[in-house]
C-alpha cells in the first residue's frame, strides 16, 4: 500500500505494517478525533487518531527506528475510546491516561496478537513495555515521536506553521542513543513556541474547554443511566453520538443540544460559567551545545519565560463565559 502523509510524504508500506494498518483497531481510529469533542464545536478541528498513528510510525521510520518500534508507534493509540481524552474528564482522571489502563485488554481482544505472531513476534515484547522504544516515548519535558507528531500535525493542519518550518525543524533534529534532541537553541525556541500553541492556545481554547465540559457531562449521565456502557465507547465518535442522539432521555437531549458549531464563548476570569484544568504538559527539550546535552531553558531566556507562563496558565486553568449556546 502507498501511504500519503501531509507532513512526511509518500511511503510504500507492506508486510506486517500493512496488515496492522488494515486491522480493525487501527481502522477504527479513522473515526476517533484527536481533539476529543473539538470537532463537534468546530468542524476544522478534525485531525484523527488514525492520521496521528500513521504519522508517529512514519516519523520513527524517518529517523531510523526499527520495524518493531514502528509497529509500537502505529499501535500506541489503539485503545483510545471514542472522543479520546473526554473519557478522562468523565472519570475525573487527572493523569488523562484511561487509554493506557485499558491498552492490554484492547490489544489482547483484537487480531493484533495473531498478526504479530504470524510474522514471528510476541505482542507482549512489542506492545507492553514502551520503555524500550525511546524514539516513540520519553517523559516530558523531552521530545519523542508521539509528542512531536501531534504538535506538528495539529499546528500545520490548523494553519499555525508551514511545511517549510517543519522540514527545517527535522533538519535540526538529531538522534543520540535512540532519543530525539536538537542541534541548536533556535530550533528549540521554535518548537517550544509551537508546542505551547498546541497545549495552551489550542487545548485550552475556551471553545475546546466548553466542548469537553458538556460532552463529559453528557457521557457521564448516559453511563449513569445505562444508556451507554464502557464497551459502547470502544466504537467511533459517530457511533456513540448516534446512540446519544437517538436516546429518548430528556436530560441527555438537553445536554446534547448544547454541543454544536454555533456556540459562542470567551475567556472571562471574573464572570465565568465553566472552569476546567487540563493535564499539565510542559516542554523543555535538550540541545546539543558544546558536545553536551543541555536543557533549552538553561540556554534561552525565551524558552524559560514561555515555559513559566505556560505552567502558570495550565495551573490556573481556563475560565469560560458562555455567550450563546
Amino acid at each position: 500500500m502507498i501511504v500519503a502523509d501531509k507532513i512526511y510524504g509518500k511511503f510504500i508500506i507492506d508486510g506486517i505494517l500493512e496488515e496492522l494498518i488494515y486491522s480493525s483497531p487501527v481502522q477504527r481510529l479513522k473515526g476517533v478525533y484527536q481533539g476529543g469533542s473539538s470537532y463537534l464545536v468546530n468542524q476544522e478541528w478534525d485531525v484523527t487518531r488514525y492520521e496521528h498513528s500513521i504519522g508517529v510510525m512514519l516519523l520513527i521510520k524517518k529517523f531510523g527506528g526499527s520495524l518493531e518500534e514502528q509497529m509500537a508507534g502505529l499501535l500506541h493509540d489503539v485503545s483510545h475510546t471514542a472522543f479520546s481524552h473526554v473519557i478522562d474528564f468523565v472519570f475525573d482522571n487527572i493523569e488523562e491516561n484511561y487509554h493506557e489502563k485499558i491498552y492490554h485488554q484492547i490489544v489482547t481482544e483484537s487480531e493484533i496478537p495473531h498478526i504479530l505472531k504470524k510474522y514471528g513476534y510476541d505482542y507482549k515484547e512489542i506492545l507492553l513495555d514502551d520503555s524500550k522504544w525511546t524514539l516513540l516515548e520519553q517523559p516530558a519535558p523531552e521530545l519523542c515521536a508521539d509528542r512531536v507528531d501531534y504538535t506538528l500535525r495539529d499546528m500545520y493542519h490548523y494553519g499555525n506553521i508551514t511545511l517549510e518550518e517543519i522540514h527545517h525543524f527535522f533538519e535540526n533534529l538529531i538522534i543520540i542513543d535512540g532519543k530525539m534532541y536538537l542541534k541548536n537553541i533556535e530550533t528549540a525556541e521554535w518548537f517550544v513556541k509551537t508546542y505551547y500553541k498546541e497545549v495552551i492556545d489550542y487545548f485550552m481554547d475556551p471553545l475546546n474547554i466548553y466542548g469537553y465540559d458538556f460532552l463529559a457531562k453528557t457521557l457521564k449521565l448516559a453511563l449513569d443511566k445505562n444508556i451507554i456502557n464502557l464497551n459502547t465507547l470502544l466504537g467511533t465518535d459517530k457511533e456513540v453520538m448516534l446512540l446519544l442522539r437517538s436516546s429518548d432521555d430528556k436530560d441527555i437531549q438537553s445536554l446534547i443540544k448544547r454541543i454544536h458549531r454555533r456556540v459562542q464563548v470567551k475567556e472571562d476570569k471574573n464572570e465565568y460559567d465553566l472552569h476546567r484544568k487540563n493535564k499539565m504538559r510542559l516542554i523543555d527539550p535538550s540541545v546539543l551545545y558544546e558536545n553536551k546535552l543541555i536543557r533549552a531553558s538553561k540556554l534561552s531566556a525565551y524558552v524559560k519565560s514561555i515555559g513559566e507562563e505556560a505552567k502558570k496558565k495550565s495551573k490556573n486553568g481556563m475560565y469560560v463565559k458562555i455567550i450563546s449556546n
